[in-house]
C-alpha cells in the first residue's frame, strides 16, 4: 500500500487547468522525483496533495486513508506526517523569531517533548548540521543555506513519514546544494523518510531520487526508475527537458531536440516498472 496517493487529481483556476487528471503513488522511504519546467502544474500537485488547497475533482489518500475532504480537525494529525519545505526559506521563517521558536512552533502545536524541548530542537540543530550556538539567533543573521536547515529541522521536529520539498535547493549555492541534497538522502535513509521532491534541477533529481515523474501541462506524460528515464527518455518532452541539461564541457555539443509545442496534447503517462 502506497504512503500517499492522488488519484485523477483536477485542479483549475478559472478556464486555466493546472493539474488535470493526475494519478501517483509515493511509498514508504521512497524518494521520488516531480519534474518539469515552470508553469508545468507542480507546485500545484505539492499543495493538493498535502491538502493546503483543495482539489475540484480527485481524491488524495495517506496511509489508505481518503483525507480529500477531510476537515481541519481531522487533519490535524495528518498534518504531523505529511511535512513541507519551502523554496524560498527566507519567506517562509518567521523574522520575528529565533532559531530555538522556529524549530520548537511545531512541537507546541502537537503537544510533543513538553518536558525537553530545548534538548529536542538541539538534537535537530545537530542532525542538520548546524551549531547550537545559532539558537537565539533570528532568520535575518542566517545564511541562505542555514535558512534551509532550519526549515528541513522545523519539518522534521514533528517526526514525519514524508517530506514534500518545492525547489528547496534552487536558491542556493552549488556547494550549498550538494550539502544539502547528501543531508536529504542521509535523513531518508535512516529515518525511513518519504521524499517527494519539486524541482527543475535534474542533476539534483538524478542524484537524490528512486524514481521520476516527468510534469507537462497539468499532467504526468512519463514516469520510471530514474536511472531509466535518463538513459532512454520515451516521451518527447522529457527528451526535449535533458536536452536542455548544460554539459559541463564546451567541446562538446547535443544533437537538437524538436521542442513540445504548447499547443501539442500530452501524451498518456508513459509508466515503466522498476520490478
Amino acid at each position: 500500500m502506497p504512503l500517499l496517493e492522488g488519484r485523477g487529481l483536477v485542479r483549475r483556476f478559472g478556464p486555466q487547468v493546472a493539474v488535470d487528471g493526475v494519478t501517483l503513488q509515493v511509498g514508504v522511504a521512497e524518494r521520488v522525483g516531480l519534474v518539469g519546467e515552470s508553469g508545468s502544474g507542480k507546485s500545484t500537485l505539492g499543495r493538493l496533495l498535502l491538502r493546503l488547497q483543495d482539489v475540484d475533482e480527485g481524491a488524495v489518500c495517506f496511509d489508505g486513508i481518503d483525507i480529500t475532504r477531510a476537515g481541519a480537525r481531522a487533519l490535524l494529525p495528518v498534518r504531523r506526517q505529511l511535512q513541507m519545505v519551502f523554496q524560498d526559506p527566507a519567506s517562509s521563517l518567521n523574522p520575528r523569531m529565533n532559531v530555538e521558536q522556529l524549530i520548537a512552533e511545531g512541537l507546541i502545536i502537537h503537544g510533543l517533548h513538553r518536558q525537553g524541548r530545548r534538548a529536542r530542537v538541539l538534537e535537530l540543530l545537530d542532525e542538520v548540521g548546524l551549531d547550537a550556538a545559532l539558537l537565539h539567533h533570528r532568520a535575518s543573521q542566517l545564511s541562505g543555506g542555514q535558512k534551509q536547515r532550519v526549515g528541513i529541522a522545523r519539518a522534521l521536529a514533528v517526526e514525519p513519514r514524508l517530506l514534500l520539498l518545492d525547489e528547496p535547493v534552487s536558491a542556493l549555492d552549488v556547494s550549498v546544494q550538494a550539502q544539502i541534497v547528501n543531508l536529504l538522502r542521509t535523513l531518508s535513509t535512516t529515518k525511513q523518510l518519504a521524499l517527494l521532491f519539486v524541482a527543475h534541477d535534474l542533476h539534483v533529481v538524478r542524484h537524490l531520487c528512486e524514481r521520476v515523474l516527468v510534469m507537462h501541462q497539468g499532467k504526468i506524460v512519463e514516469e520510471g526508475p530514474t536511472a531509466d528515464v535518463f538513459a532512454a527518455p520515451q516521451h518527447p518532452y522529457t527528451q526535449a527537458l535533458l536536452a536542455a541539461v548544460p554539459i559541463p564541457d564546451p567541446t562538446r555539443r547535443r544533437r537538437p531536440v524538436a521542442s513540445v509545442s504548447p499547443s501539442q496534447p500530452s501524451l498518456d503517462s508513459m509508466r515503466r516498472s522498476d520490478r
